[in-house]
């Protein structure tokens, strides 16, 4: 496992285009989103390789970036029961998970407000470390 950075994006009032719009601004200057998320409130999460270059994108689409936080990356296999097997150590350790989205290669992000107290049920290491 290692870690990435979950952008959630308010893309605005509930209007047909918002997605693309964002969408559109991260392809145009060149930004890979490896996975996304959108909320029933209009917020869309998404993990791209340059997650600043992602912010500067969206932003200047006229987007706001409402948060950014760590999330793991687990790489998962393609079968029944996965998703339980890889939440279930953080479930033990009594952390609460508030975000799961599913990226591209059989890899999920997951989100929790104790970001510090996941990783270590999770067994990852700190994200500073996983950056080298």
């Amino acid at each position: 496992m290692q870690t990435a950075k979950d952008l959630a994006i308010d893309l605005g009032a509930d209007r047909p285009g918002a997605l693309v719009k964002a969408a559109e601004a991260m392809g145009k200057n060149g930004i890979n989103i490896d996975g996304f998320a959108v909320t029933g409130d209009g917020v869309l999460h998404l993990v791209a390789r340059d997650p600043m270059a992602a912010r500067r994108a969206v932003e200047g689409a006229g987007f706001k970036v409402h948060a950014q936080r760590e999330v793991i990356i687990a790489d998962v296999e393609d079968r029944p029961g996965t998703l339980a097997a890889v939440l279930r150590p953080a479930a033990d350790a009594e952390v609460n998970v508030d975000l799961v989205y599913s990226l591209g290669s059989n890899r999920i992000a997951i989100g929790g407000k104790d970001f510090a107290k996941l990783s270590e049920a999770l067994n990852v290491k700190s994200p500073a470390a996983t950056r080298g």
